[in-house]
């Protein structure tokens, strides 16, 4: 069975965000283990400098990598944009690429650390709009769920 590792950085702080995902951890538990590492968000001052947040993103990278395993997939404005049945097959896929193991990273409001970015196999968008930052964890997770769906032929995807 394969290992889906979400590293994200910061604590949802809604109760409605917490229920979205827990509800999504559960489905998932049929298709897969599932690893939640919710890391600390480095705190910066209400107008931080370019200097003071490569700071804090270099610092959160450090933790990120300690969790970071398999087929490593940041989550990026600059990553590729895929439907849901490309995103099915880029899951698939890892097993066949010898991956029993794919980590997504979610960064903090600001974002990753180059490095993590350069850390991955693939980098992946989820779109050109802007969302609330904490909203991307339930959005992942549901397209996770989507993506094995899909994978299985199931009816949640039409």
């Amino acid at each position: 069975m394969i290992t889906i590792n979400l590293i994200a950085i910061g604590k949802l702080k809604e109760d409605y965000l917490r229920s979205a995902c827990a509800e999504y951890i559960k489905r998932l538990s049929r298709y897969c283990t599932f690893e939640l590492h919710e890391l600390d968000e480095c705190r910066i001052s209400d107008s931080p400098s370019e200097k003071e947040i490569n700071s804090a993103l270099q610092k959160e990278a450090i933790q990120i990598k300690k969790y970071a395993k398999g087929m490593i997939i940041p989550m990026c404005i600059e990553g590729k944009q895929l439907d849901s049945v490309k995103f099915s097959e880029k899951i698939s896929s890892a097993g066949v690429n010898g991956f029993s193991t794919v980590t997504f990273i979610i960064g903090s409001s600001f974002g990753l650390a180059d490095e993590i970015k350069s850390m991955g196999n693939f980098k992946l968008s989820m779109s050109d709009m802007t969302f609330p930052h904490q909203l991307a964890r339930v959005m992942l997770l549901e397209q996770i769920y989507r993506a094995f769906q899909i994978a299985e032929g199931g009816k949640y995807h039409k």
